[in-house]
């Protein structure tokens, strides 16, 4: 999924049927951007000899005469001709000189499609004389939606509320990871509705041992729980040290956020009104669906006093820093020490929690 604006101009394309001459895909989500470029070759040509109707090319590479040859070939045998320009930025000058003029006056059976790489500034000629398609990664209030529109469109399978919060809950935003986990619970379904058991036999997470549930010990100051919860979190995939303080410091800038709402005079409805605009100035990495955050916030933030919630994120500076710069102690040992910390166990207990971990 990506801006409204552009997943109207699809639909008309991909389930319509009514292409543009060309296209421009630009943004910073290039897996978002090979999915729509896929969904329209495949719509534009159908079942045609692509052998013979679809040019891939890098802009790099043509010259004028060869970029002037592939847009003046008519299709064979089909209703129209695909030509898939990646890097369009990268073309020479004689070759762009060439796609200007064409773009000009574009041929009525081709559908042309340029890209642009994750990075790249969008070209604004080409938006102006291409239809523009716009990707940039999906904030986390979007995450669920795309799980939900993915398992659907590409697998014909629809997946339940708690499966949706489980998988993001389990493997997080990282939408190719999440194909690829969707595609085992498809097959492991057999068509059937995705729920949290498929989810948990598939990608080996479970209910309550989620980072979401990681955090709400630490944020309740369950050192025990923390603790238990912490070697199973760190074997899941794309989970480390790094990415759990990162989670952590989302949460703790949250809390914080939170305590000021309250400290103007508002209360946890306002918590959760305005929780999702706080997020989209910029979260950052949250390692969990933000639909559990404001709630989390709301539930926690009473038992952190403002001194605290400096401590845990000076602490929380401190772990990155220390994680980035020293691989002297394992993950969960520098998680371990940080749980401790963050819940303010008492000196005597956290040694021997410490010790206890540092053993294992």
């Amino acid at each position: 999924m990506s801006s409204p604006a552009t997943q109207k101009v699809l639909k008309a394309a991909v389930t319509g049927g009514q292409f543009a001459p060309a296209y421009y895909l630009f943004g910073d989500d290039d897996y978002l951007k090979e999915e729509a470029l896929t969904q329209l070759v495949d719509a534009a040509l159908g079942d045609a000899l692509r052998d013979f109707n679809l040019e891939m090319c890098r802009g790099g590479e043509l010259d004028a005469g060869t970029i002037g040859s592939l847009l003046g070939t008519p299709p064979m045998m089909a209703d129209r001709r695909v030509i898939v320009v990646r890097d369009a930025g990268s073309l020479k000058k004689d070759a762009r000189q060439a796609l200007d003029r064409y773009l000009a006056s574009p041929a009525p059976d081709t559908v042309v499609l340029l890209t642009s790489p994750a990075g790249a500034k969008a070209d604004k000629t080409l938006g102006d004389r291409a239809t523009p398609l716009a990707f940039e990664p999906l904030s986390g209030d979007r995450i669920p939606k795309w799980i939900v529109y993915h398992a659907k469109s590409v697998h014909g399978v629809s997946i339940t509320e708690g499966a949706v919060d489980l998988l993001q809950g389990g493997v997080g935003s990282d939408l190719p990871l999440l194909a690829i986990e969707l595609d085992k619970c498809a097959s492991f379904t057999g068509g059937a509705e995705i729920d949290e058991d498929a989810v948990s036999a598939v990608v080996g997470i479970r209910r309550g041992e989620t980072v979401g549930a990681f955090i709400d010990a630490i944020s309740a100051r369950d050192t025990g729980e923390a603790l238990r919860l912490l070697p199973g979190i760190l074997e899941q995939p794309k989970v480390n040290a790094v990415t759990i303080v990162l989670a952590l410091s989302a949460q703790f800038f949250g809390l914080a956020w939170a305590q000021a709402v309250i400290a103007r005079g508002g209360n946890t409805g306002t918590i959760m009104r305005d929780g999702f605009a706080f997020l989209k100035e910029g979260a950052g990495f949250t390692g969990r669906p933000w639909g559990e955050m404001p709630k989390s916030w709301t539930a926690h933030v009473k038992q952190w006093s403002a001194t605290d919630l400096d401590a845990a994120l000076a602490a929380l500076l401190a772990a990155d820093r220390g994680l980035k710069d020293s691989r002297v102690s394992s993950d969960e040992q520098w998680m371990a020490t940080l749980v401790l910390t963050l819940c303010g166990a008492g000196a005597a207990g956290g040694r021997r929690t410490a010790a206890a971990t540092s053993h294992q």
